[in-house]
């Protein structure tokens, strides 16, 4: 007992003991594991009024911080650790956050905005700058991304909040696509738009509703330019299902007997030009 009350050190007006120490572990393990069985009955008990899988993901996120500051500061104080010394200072380490660690406060604030509001969620399909991927994870600071080549992009999240991002799974994870392409000049226009549609019914990569639909864009220089449009269930699938679509148009086109063009200039030569005496 005299040596667990043997004084180590005094810190900010209080004496840190090897007991206090101990206590304090204590108090931080029943506290992690509090948090951890808090955090599993809330995500429960939401999953039984049917909440979303983000938002039970987010709201445990939040339990969890909530509750490692209160352990935290329950531990100092269990160790002698004055705190009115502690909110005394904090003035002064908001201030050298502010100037010191500016990026990393907003970072923090940033997060807290995206676990509260939701803009980005666990499981999303969203595009930040050129990037596609699936939002796998996010934290205090940064979020964490997995692309279509299953590559993770770690994006701090003040870009979140900062910066344009596009979320293909809100309101829906429909997704429109658009496959451009060109006919020769005479071409049956009707039977183009007929085509299309046909083919892309008929390939089953696509929704029924809305249908597909055709857009006559343009009469170009050696084409006539249309657009098919249709609408997919999985936007991580676009590539693939534009691919696809090419390959059957190109077939179709060939069956019906119709013409893609190349590109074509012509060339008007002129002859007899006078010529200049020297």
């Amino acid at each position: 007992m005299e040596l667990l009350e043997t004084p180590l050190v005094r810190l900010s007006g209080g004496t840190i003991t090897l007991s206090s120490l101990l206590l304090a572990a204590l108090v931080v393990a029943l506290g992690l594991a509090f948090a951890w069985l808090f955090a599993r009955a809330a995500e429960r008990l939401l999953a039984a009024r049917g909440a979303s899988e983000s938002a039970r993901f987010a709201i445990s996120r939040l339990v969890g911080y909530a509750v490692a500051v209160i352990v935290s500061l329950v531990a100092a104080s269990s160790i002698g650790f004055n705190l009115d010394a502690l909110f005394a200072a904090s003035a002064v380490l908001m201030v050298g956050i502010g100037f010191g660690l500016q990026k990393v406060a907003e970072n923090f604030i940033a997060g807290l905005i995206v676990l509260i509001e939701r803009p980005v969620r666990k499981g999303d399909f969203i595009r930040v700058g050129d990037a596609y991927g699936w939002v796998r994870e996010v934290g205090v600071r940064t979020t964490r991304i997995v692309t279509r080549d299953e590559v993770t992009i770690i994006v701090p999240n003040g870009e979140l909040i900062g910066s344009q991002v596009i979320n293909h799974s809100v309101p829906t994870a429909r997704m429109r696509v658009t496959v451009s392409v060109g006919v020769a000049y005479g071409s049956n226009t009707l039977l183009v738009r007929d085509v299309l549609v046909r083919t892309a019914l008929q390939s089953g990569l696509v929704l029924d509703d809305p249908p597909p639909d055709v857009r006559f864009d343009d009469f170009g220089d050696s084409s006539l330019d249309f657009s098919l449009l249709v609408w997919i269930a999985n936007p991580a699938e676009d590539r693939q299902v534009a691919s696809k679509l090419r390959f059957a148009i190109d077939a179709a086109f060939r069956e019906a007997g119709i013409h893609i063009p190349f590109p074509q200039r012509d060339l008007h030569l002129r002859s007899g030009w006078p010529q200049r005496e020297p």
